[in-house]
């Protein structure tokens, strides 16, 4: 994959999931202002990060990150991509349907591990039941990161990353039809109670037509992924090998997600606060890290099997630039204006003042991390892609002590923002560990010239953007604060952060316009 077609998968991936991002926000400002910050809204939402949870360790962790360059090897060399595909889907089918089942029975203890704050609350015997209903989601989303593997192996992007925004408008369309159902429907009588039910029921509808759509796409590819009885043979073995530590430290990460909730849970309200703050940040992570490693993985993958040293090297340092020169500026804004950002998307309805500036503090210490949540997604590829899942482990267990030792130690002294600081600091005790871990393998892995010259200026365009904003926010304050005018007051102030970064980075040499435009144009 050549550079410029690098960075167009990069936009091609960045762009669907900048939608799927718009979207997300629709939903949870719907969410935010149906429910609140609320026990329906704290049951829901530790209900649907139950599969989700699970997902990133078996599906998008673990396996991807072993079956990806696996895949892509093979389809480099010709050596039957298919078939390999094929075992692998029938594996994993086999396997996530008994996981499935056990999960729905042992639903109140999963609850309890995510958020035993819970315990003896009202928020108790809700979770458990949206989660029984959830659960079955993580069976078609994680068949579906595998087909959507098969597809960014090949070079076809778009089905994969246009798959998310199915969650989301069926999200949307579910919160519209419960608010407006009147009592009596077998959803519960009060208005919340029926919205977080038709949620619980809309996340495994949600992840049948995620499915439906990439199994679709890579039949249309020449790929025929379908049921059958599972066989464990030589590959899968190998396949099973190499992703074993991919899944343990992919349960460190979410480990590390089980300390902030359990933290959270103790506090009411906290649940919601960090979700809805977690929300913000994940756009330019989703957009840009995640859209990075998904490409950068395969295409490392390929160059190391053609042995093009160089050209690795080339594509890791474009990718890491790229990721800093879209996200440093991102976390710069979290940290200037989040009350801004806070307020105009989800202050309404059930959701209140104090509400928007106990988010806004998450949001402030999650933007903190933003950058080393999005060169994890640069580094881990070197390593992954290599088939080496052994040192993330590793650094994974580093990182997973950080966060428990500062968001446990300093919950009783600062409270729920804790979790996010510990989170923040384990994201950049696994960027150094990464680091580091990679000098070991040579030029291969190093920065270049070009990304070490336009780091700083990065870093200073930037800066000066923070400045421009602070100030502009203080100036359009009244008009952010006025209901009929605060969608148009926070949509300048994101246009002007904007032109003013680009142009504060091509003064200082930051990067180059024409080169964004010209991958635009591609």
């Amino acid at each position: 994959m050549k550079p410029i077609r690098l960075v167009r998968g990069f936009l091609t991936v960045g762009i669907w999931t900048l939608l799927s991002r718009v979207f997300g926000f629709a939903r949870d400002i719907m969410i935010a202002g149906y429910l609140g910050a609320g026990p329906v809204a704290e049951a829901f939402l530790v209900a649907f990060s139950l599969p989700n949870m699970f997902r990133r360790f078996f599906a998008e962790g673990a396996f991807n990150m072993a079956f990806v360059p696996m895949f892509s090897k093979k389809l480099e060399a010709g050596e039957d991509p298919e078939r390999f595909a094929q075992e692998a889907f029938a594996g994993m089918a086999f396997l996530l349907t008994v996981f499935t089942v056990i999960g729905i029975v042992a639903m109140p203890g999963l609850v309890l591990l995510m958020a035993s704050g819970f315990a003896e609350d009202e928020r108790f015997p809700l979770a458990v039941a949206y989660g029984r209903i959830a659960f079955p989601y993580i069976l078609f989303i994680s068949l579906g990161a595998l087909v959507s593997g098969v597809l960014n192996a090949t070079g076809r992007f778009v089905a994969a990353a246009a798959a998310p925004v199915l969650l989301n408008v069926v999200f949307i369309a579910t919160v519209l039809i419960a608010a407006a159902l009147a009592p009596g429907t077998g959803l519960g009588d009060a208005p919340e109670l029926r919205v977080g039910r038709a949620l619980a029921w809309a996340v495994p509808l949600a992840g049948v037509l995620q499915l439906g759509l990439v199994w679709i796409a890579a039949r249309r590819a020449g790929f025929h992924l379908r049921p059958m009885r599972p066989r464990l043979t030589p590959e899968l073995k190998k396949l099973a090998v190499i992703a074993a530590p991919a899944a343990l430290a992919g349960g460190v990460v979410q480990i590390n997600l089980l300390v902030g909730r359990q933290v959270a849970s103790f506090f009411d309200g906290a649940v919601a606060w960090l979700n809805y703050a977690d929300r913000l940040y994940q756009l330019p992570l989703g957009v840009v890290g995640i859209a990075v490693g998904v490409v950068l993985l395969p295409d490392l993958s390929r160059r190391l099997r053609a042995g093009d040293e160089a050209g690795g090297r080339d594509a890791f340092n474009r990718a890491a630039e790229m990721s800093l020169a879209l996200t440093i500026p991102a976390a710069v804004a979290l940290v200037v204006i989040p009350v801004p950002l806070v307020s105009v998307l989800f202050e309404r309805g059930a959701f209140s003042t104090d509400d928007t500036m106990a988010t806004a503090l998450a949001v402030a210490v999650y933007g903190l991390g933003l950058p080393a949540f999005v060169l994890q997604k640069s580094l881990q590829p070197l390593f992954f892609a290599r088939e080496d899942t052994r040192s993330p482990f590793r650094y994974a267990l580093v990182a997973m002590v950080v966060n428990a030792a500062v968001a446990i130690g300093l919950a009783p002294f600062i409270g729920f923002i804790a979790a996010a600081f510990g989170t923040t600091l384990a994201g950049w005790a696994m960027v150094w560990l990464l680091w580091r871990g990679s000098r070991a393998m040579g030029a291969a892995a190093a920065w270049d010239d070009r990304f070490r010259r336009r780091l700083w200026r990065i870093c200073g365009a930037s800066a000066l953007m923070g400045a421009l904003l602070l100030g502009c926010a203080a100036l359009l304050g009244p008009f952010l604060a006025t209901p009929s005018v605060r969608y148009l007051a926070l949509a300048l102030l994101v246009a002007i952060g904007i032109a003013g970064y680009f142009g504060f980075g091509q003064i200082l040499g930051a990067f180059r316009l024409s080169e964004f435009r010209r991958a635009v144009r591609r």
